[in-house]
């Protein structure tokens, strides 16, 4: 991957293009007010990044295969506040992590001879249909749905990662190529929002939650009005936490993150979405709180690869 970050982009229709994933994030103020709120953000990681190499290098050194994280992604401030560094030998590795945007890709081990921690080698889909059934293997209850014979409102969604291109339809339907189908999820709260439980992984764990409210008529749009930071434990009971643990490790996902939505209809909890290069910590969220939420997964991260 070109060290040039903005080759990761293409100016095109009136948008930008994520060349990796293939999706299209529209050119408008929003998109300017974003970049300039995430550069606050990034200015004081940089400024963790310096005071590591002050204090010189400390474990764990990490080589990133086949991409290496850009700035925006959430390893990239987590692993500098961890005091880690990238390595570039996967000989002089203490963790080699499987970094690729892709919703589906190859995740081979490289051969290495000394004793290394792998992160997301086992995770090589994300695909919305796999999402769905892993979870139906994990909570014993249904998100899929056959749009063929399924009578009533659905979710339409893209199987790529990232589109963020969901919408409602009525069942029964003929199913569209590349399109995956779940129930509707009620995760409306007061005030005409609906609220996502963005959970984080470390070591396969949930570690934190972004608590994600934006209004009703833009549920599927990664536009939030309000995100706060919370645990767990404060949002999910004991069961539903051994749910999500179980997920990833079906699904094979060591670090990322998990899109959690509750239904007000019947209380339960449904995993919608996940990704393997989780980004954040969340635009809209408040700088300081975007700082501890960072040197809480930094510790997390050291805990479970540091060196013992």
């Amino acid at each position: 991957m070109s060290k040039n970050w903005l080759s990761d982009f293409k100016i095109q229709d009136g948008g930008v293009l994520v060349k990796k994933t293939g999706h299209t994030v529209p050119f408008n103020l929003g998109l300017v007010n974003d970049i300039l709120t995430w550069m606050s953000f990034y200015s004081l990681a940089q400024g963790w990044r310096i005071w590591q190499r002050i204090q010189g290098h400390r474990a764990p050194r990490i080589a990133f295969l086949p991409d290496q994280p850009r700035p925006w992604y959430f390893i990239w401030p987590v692993m500098h506040a961890a005091g880690a560094i990238i390595e570039k030998d996967v000989n002089k590795a203490d963790v080699i992590f499987h970094f690729d945007d892709s919703t589906l890709c190859d995740a081979d081990k490289p051969d290495v001879s000394h004793p290394v921690k792998f992160i997301n080698f086992g995770c090589n889909d994300v695909s919305k249909s796999l999402v769905a059934s892993t979870f139906t293997r994990v909570a014993g209850y249904d998100l899929a749905v056959d749009p063929s014979d399924y009578d009533g409102l659905m979710v339409e969604k893209s199987e790529i990662n990232a589109a963020h291109d969901g919408r409602i339809v009525q069942g029964p339907m003929e199913p569209i190529e590349g399109k995956s189908y779940q129930r509707l999820i009620d995760n409306s709260i007061d005030g005409d929002l609906v609220e996502d439980l963005r959970t984080t992984l470390v070591g396969g764990e949930p570690t934190i939650v972004f608590r994600k409210r934006r209004p009703l008529s833009r549920r599927f749009l990664n536009e939030n009005t309000d995100v706060t930071l919370t645990s767990p434990q404060a949002v999910f009971s004991a069961e539903e936490i051994e749910v999500i643990k179980n997920f990833a490790t079906e699904l094979g996902l060591d670090w990322g993150g998990v899109d959690v939505l509750r239904d007000k209809r019947d209380g339960r909890i449904y995993i919608v979405d996940a990704n393997k290069t989780d980004m954040g910590p969340p635009v809209a969220m408040p700088l300081g709180q975007k700082l501890r939420s960072t040197r809480y997964m930094a510790r997390k991260f050291r805990a479970s690869y540091g060196p013992k």
